[in-house]
């Protein structure tokens, strides 16, 4: 049985080459310049905390997560323990769970130096565009990375103008660019595979995410979603394999 909605072998699709990683950096630069308004905030937030200047750049450097860094700067102070932080936020990134799930079946081609770094710079964009294109039948990596790249750029230079010249947009909301991002998922979801599979996988995310919302502490949605789905997509992958190797 196919893993894609256009019968073509998820083996074939793993490709990464200069070419492609341009490809994908280019696709995502009309975006990236939404990314420079958060950065810009965040640079400005840090600021206002008591980090230095290298202290912020290296987070933005090194973390590369937007909500999970903002959330670090309310629990920063001597009163609050790393462990507090990093848990925190391990619970706001646990989405990336679900998208290695998504992902899978082009990534188990990968060597696992390869299967992890091409992961190190996925986001919310850049995977949304790489799973449309690889439920499409076309090679995705080149967007993952690529993708991850112009993100990753462009927010590091948000992060800096935000240090220096952080009143130019103190808060991003108020010019409704906090919808951008989630328009633009939005899209590729209903622009990208549709399949029963699929219908169910973010179906369990989302009962789980509300439920968790509802009912636990903060930030629980994020991880109890992220693991319901891609509980639900691995096991659901699993079953597909046995089918084809029964074949």
């Amino acid at each position: 049985m196919p893993l894609n909605s256009n019968n073509i072998d998820p083996s074939k699709l793993p490709q990464l080459d200069k070419h492609l990683i341009w490809k994908g950096f280019l696709q995502l630069v009309p975006l990236s310049f939404f990314v420079i308004a958060f950065g810009i905030a965040f640079g400005l937030a840090a600021k206002q905390t008591g980090l230095s200047s290298t202290e912020s750049m290296a987070m933005s450097t090194l973390v590369f997560a937007g909500a999970s860094q903002f959330a670090s700067l309310e629990l920063w102070g001597p009163k609050v323990s790393l462990i507090t932080i990093l848990i925190t936020v391990f619970a706001i990134n646990a989405r990336h769970l679900l998208m290695g799930a998504t992902l899978y079946p082009w990534l188990q081609h990968l060597s696992p130096f390869k299967r992890y770094g091409v992961m190190f710079l996925a986001s919310d964009a850049n995977w949304a565009m790489s799973l449309q294109a690889f439920t499409q039948g076309k090679p995705g990596f080149g967007i993952l990375v690529g993708g991850g790249l112009s993100l990753w750029l462009f927010w590091i230079f948000g992060t800096w103008v935000g240090l220096y010249f952080g009143n130019l947009i103190s808060d991003p909301k108020q010019f409704g660019l906090d919808m951008v991002m989630g328009c633009f998922l939005l899209a590729m979801v209903v622009g990208g595979e549709k399949n029963i599979r699929m219908l169910v996988i973010w179906t369990v995310a989302a009962s789980a995410s509300l439920i968790a919302f509802w009912f636990l502490p903060e930030n629980t949605h994020v991880v109890l979603g992220a693991l319901a789905g891609g509980a639900v997509g691995i096991f659901w992958l699993n079953k597909k394999e046995e089918s084809n190797s029964d074949d």
